[in-house]
């Protein structure tokens, strides 16, 4: 769905362990030989690994003019194979991380994978494209890693259009004009079948910082990203007084009755449910998930899809201000083990390869695949051609573009919409991305690691998490509330600061 960061410094560990084929050291690793295999080991989310023999296998094998041999694991057990493989003596050349994880952090910062921050300039398709990507990227400003790009800007609020007519409301602009919104769905029976209904869609969110609902609220008014900066010192963006009045006005949707009234326990993974039954009609999410919405509507009436939903970006504060909120811009790396690849020529080589991978050409084999054979262009966009060929290959696409980094920016073909609904969907959520990103609130303390916050993180997540959502059902009051998260600050947090701002000023 989108990008997932915890508290304050991205930390999470895989699990699981289920590798299908190994790894192996081969040509040049653990020696200064010149590579002459390129070994990459990758997360698999799909059912079936291409087959080395595969058709989109040898294509790229022959755009990088190297044999590649590739392990893909499968990602539900994809920590603790790279856990496993990095104490083995079968290191790839290439290793696929999934975030910024404790175990990346310190193998990285202990010199296990190549420091990359003074070398990606002279690779023109490794070179970032968005320099607060990049940065939020780094670890303390050390670059150990290529980022996998990924959209900086989802936030979307995807809103039932026949419900929005019914009512005879325009699409919000702010967070006012959503408020109305969930009061009218909820109070003036908008399906016009006299059901009960509601406005905002809530599900039962456990974190902070990861882009949920309520962060996405809190940012509208005017709350920090995860850290807020002022005056040259970073502070936790939940101990200004934005982040209270931000719940606060939330607190007052739920009072009124505009929301689910299980949104402390309702399970995410039912979200679209009461959109697409006729129960619930906002839900504030990411893009994608407006694309789901049509498609389910589809299903049910292809006729009639396209007057069911709509989609608007990030809203304005109540005083007109447009504080847009982020996702890290990536999903993990690909970082280079210095065990493997141990000489500069070695490196070079590896580089290479990636910067490849990374230009048109090499973007559009990892994720559109081949064309002419599963897919051909259209209006400058990827349309498949059904054939069991094709499908072979689009199958395999869902594997290689796990290997795509795209740091320099998408250079693909996006995929020809389906219909005129979805076209029109595509067309707004593209624009609005777009203008959002020029009101970004990007996390000033992404790049920074805190060791407190990589041994206590957890156990301080749980305190905000708890907190918010006592103070939302009522179990707290606003000076309650306000104790808790001083509580965060007297378990440790205040180390998290002091530290976080010791390399934040250091220029780390």
């Amino acid at each position: 769905m989108f990008s997932r960061r915890t508290l304050l410094a991205g930390t999470a560990l895989g699990a699981g362990a289920l590798g299908l084929s190994a790894c192996g050291g081969g040509s040049g690793s653990g020696s200064g030989e010149p590579l002459t295999t390129l070994k990459i080991m990758a997360p698999l989310l799909s059912e079936t690994a291409p087959d080395p023999e595969g058709q989109l296998h040898k294509a790229i094998e022959e755009f990088v003019g190297m044999p590649l041999e590739i392990t893909w694991v499968p990602n539900s057990s994809y920590g603790d194979r790279v856990t496993v493989t990095m104490a083995s003596d079968n290191i790839p050349h290439i290793m696929v991380q999934t975030g910024k994880t404790a175990e990346f952090v310190q193998t990285a910062t202990a010199g296990g994978y190549w420091d990359l921050t003074d070398i990606l300039a002279e690779y023109p398709n490794l070179t970032p494209e968005n320099p607060d990507v990049a940065h939020g990227a780094s670890i303390n400003g050390k670059t150990y890693g290529v980022f996998r790009l990924r959209d900086a800007m989802r936030a979307s609020v995807i809103l039932r259009k026949d419900w929005l007519a019914k009512v005879g409301l325009d699409e919000p602009v702010t967070t006012t004009d959503l408020e109305e919104i969930a009061r009218a769905f909820t109070e003036e029976d908008p399906a016009g079948d006299g059901s009960t209904t509601y406005g905002l869609i809530l599900p039962s969110w456990g974190g902070y910082g990861n882009n949920g609902p309520y962060d996405l609220w809190e940012t509208w008014h005017g709350t920090a990203n995860v850290w807020k900066e002022e005056g040259g010192t970073l502070s936790p963006a939940f101990l200004a007084p934005e982040f209270i009045e931000a719940n606060i006005s939330m607190k007052a949707i739920i009072d009124a009755g505009h929301t689910n009234a299980d949104y402390a326990t309702m399970d995410a993974a039912t979200w679209n449910d009461p959109f697409v039954k006729g129960q619930g009609g906002i839900i504030a999410d990411v893009s994608s998930r407006g694309k789901q919405l049509l498609s389910l509507f589809k299903e049910a009436d292809p006729e009639g899809y396209g007057d069911k939903v709509t989609m608007v970006g990030n809203l304005k504060s109540p005083d007109g201000t447009l504080w847009a909120l982020p996702t890290p811009g990536y999903a993990g790396y690909l970082a280079i083990p210095k065990s493997s690849v141990q000489t500069e020529e070695q490196l070079a080589t590896v580089l290479g390869v990636m910067d490849k991978l990374s230009s048109e050409e090499g973007q559009r084999l990892l994720n559109n695949g081949i064309e002419g054979v599963n897919y051909e262009v259209e209006d400058g966009m990827s349309v498949p051609i059904e054939s069991e060929e094709g499908s072979l290959v689009s199958s395999d696409v869902s594997a290689f573009a796990q290997i795509g980094t795209q740091s320099n920016g998408y250079l693909g073909l996006s995929s020809k919409p389906a219909g005129e609904a979805e076209a029109a969907m595509e067309e707004k959520r593209q624009a609005t991305a777009d203008s959002d990103l020029d009101s970004a609130v990007f996390n000033p303390g992404a790049a920074y690691v805190s060791d407190a916050y990589t041994q206590n993180g957890a156990i301080l997540d749980q305190i905000v998490v708890d907190a918010r959502l006592k103070f939302l059902a009522g179990q707290l009051d606003e000076a309650g509330l306000t104790s808790e998260l001083q509580r965060w600050t007297d378990s440790g947090g205040q180390q998290v600061i002091d530290e976080m701002n010791e390399l934040y000023q250091a220029g780390a």
